[in-house]
């Protein structure tokens, strides 16, 4: 399968479960990588045989900019299930990382693949 990705879309939202994370907006960085087919974009140099990766950005920010999920999880498989509603995605794999300084850590996250069901 062939793949189009995102890397490191960062991404201001609430999240979070204590009551400080629910008052502020935090950074998520995106790393998106979606499966598709390209021979028909390929021999048509179509966008519209594609998937638009700029939809995509759009579709994850309006979605995770907007939004008030307490887990990363949550925020994860919500963005997930709203991607593949996208023509031409088949498969998805995220990784969503959340940086907590107060850990002494770069990061933590959550990295979730799902695909359409065949048949």
């Amino acid at each position: 399968m062939d793949k189009v990705f995102i890397d490191a879309l960062e991404i201001e939202c609430t999240i979070g479960i204590h009551d400080w994370e629910r008052r502020i907006k935090q950074p998520i960085v995106f790393d998106i990588e979606l499966g598709f087919e390209n021979r028909q974009a390929a021999a048509t140099d179509a966008i519209g045989d594609t998937v638009d990766y700029a939809e995509v950005i759009e579709r994850v920010r309006a979605l995770a900019s907007t939004s008030s999920f307490k887990l990363l999880e949550s925020l994860a498989e919500a963005v997930c299930g709203s991607v593949l509603r996208i023509h031409g995605v088949q498969s998805i794999s995220l990784r969503a990382t959340k940086r907590v300084p107060s850990l002494r850590v770069g990061g933590v996250g959550i990295e979730i693949y799902r695909e359409i069901p065949s048949g």
